[in-house]
């Protein structure tokens, strides 16, 4: 399979500047070790995913640093917590950047990172191919719906026709996806038994490996909804509890995304439930079990998933600049008036529509008026983000924006 390039590639170069150690979060076959492979191409490797170099790690962390001596890309780092103190001590003496690490669960892994590498570390949270990578663009900005991003985005924009769109919907963007030799059933199947077997069972003691697969396909059927975890207990059968801790389980394996409501002491009416989505759309049509892109897209859920896509996508590009935690929300109130998407920035607020449509109309963007009771807080450009595929002017400050302009 020919390497896509990463647009995290450019971070990385510039974090090496200012830090000793880099870490690359992301779920697993997201392509974090290919990533740095293909940046160090003759810098030693070790993944703790194999059972000798783990046992080693755990028991003996300095010996393990002594026969595996950096500069060194480790794979899984989360395996062995116990490595981060003699890593500390390592890239404090390093006049360069020594260690580059990886790990797929964020739960544990972050938590020991902040105690042991503040400051001295670099953090990328790498998620799928987004549609820039996977048509070769090199535009790396984060998506803001103005004016001054459209005209820069022009510049490096490569037609994706719908048919093509719907495709990456259903078979998501992992890496291996984009290989000839890709069978979707295959991968993820094994995927999520993998995913469930290695991920789940050292995060928590899940006895009923399919009650957590049903819990998975539980959340798949709601993406892009308001999170109801009493609805979804019941009818998995478990307790509200486990719920909770499964779904923590799945945010902390960077499985789903879950995005929180936007409120202040003003927006005394907004519901302060969250959303929940899917950071690959492949695996919630796997989970879902829409087999076909055309299926998928003539669906009952065809409108959720192109609201997925789009969010996640709107994600990925802040991840690939470095921001952890991007500044994005949703808006509904008990009026059931909704904001598909609110991006805060420079205290300015950004409302988005996403709509699988062709016929974007400016009813569609009337909600975009609550905002303007936010104080201390300025209106800034607005869009739909839909099917139809010119940018146009809506009003003033709106308009219609592609989903190719993400």
């Amino acid at each position: 399979m020919n390497y896509i390039r990463r647009c995290a590639e450019n971070m990385i170069e510039k974090q090496e500047k200012m830090f000793k150690v880099i870490l690359v979060t992301g779920a697993r076959q997201v392509g974090k070790t290919t990533m740095l492979k293909n940046i160090k191409p003759n810098m030693k490797y070790v993944t703790l995913d194999d059972i000798i170099m783990n046992e080693l790690a755990v028991e003996d962390s300095t010996l393990f640093l002594k026969s595996n001596n950096p500069p060194i890309i480790i794979d899984e780092v989360q395996y062995a917590p116990n490595l981060f103190r003699q890593i500390k001590i390592l890239a404090d003496e390093a006049e360069e950047t020594i260690f580059y690490l990886t790990g797929s669960q964020q739960f544990s892994l972050m938590k020991d990172v902040s105690e042991s590498l503040a400051g001295r570390v670099g953090i990328l949270n790498l998620l799928g191919l987004s549609i820039r990578e996977i048509k070769g663009s090199n535009f790396e900005q984060p998506f803001l719906p103005t004016e001054e991003y459209l005209k820069e985005r022009e510049k490096h924009l490569k037609p994706i026709n719908y048919e093509e769109i719907w495709d990456i919907i259903h078979k998501g963007t992992m890496p291996v996806m984009y290989s000839k030799e890709s069978d979707y059933d295959m991968f993820y199947s094994t995927y999520v038994s993998t995913y469930i077997e290695r991920d789940v069972r050292k995060l928590a003691q899940v006895g009923d490996r399919l009650t957590f697969l049903k819990f998975m396909t539980a959340l798949a059927s709601r993406i892009g909804q308001m999170l109801n975890l009493d609805s979804i207990a019941k009818e998995v059968g478990i307790s509200i509890p486990t719920a909770q801790r499964w779904l923590s389980i799945l945010e902390a394996s960077n499985i789903i995304y879950i995005l929180e409501p936007y409120y202040n002491n003003i927006m005394k009416r907004a519901i302060k439930t969250p959303k929940v989505y899917f950071l690959d759309t492949g695996l919630a049509s796997y989970l879902t079990k829409w087999k076909t892109k055309e299926v998928l897209e003539s669906g009952s859920m065809a409108g959720s998933f192109f609201e997925n896509f789009v969010v996640v996508e709107i994600i990925k590009s802040y991840y690939n600049a470095g921001e952890l935690r991007p500044p994005i929300y949703y808006y509904r109130d008990k009026e059931k008036r909704e904001i598909d998407l609110i991006i805060e920035s420079d205290g300015k607020l950004y409302p988005i529509e996403i709509k699988k449509t062709a016929t974007p109309s400016k009813d569609m963007i009337s909600n975009f008026k609550i905002l303007q009771n936010v104080a201390g807080k300025e209106v800034g450009e607005g869009a739909i983000i839909c099917m139809y595929d010119k940018l146009i002017q809506l009003d003033e400050k709106n308009r219609s924006i592609p989903y190719s302009y993400l």
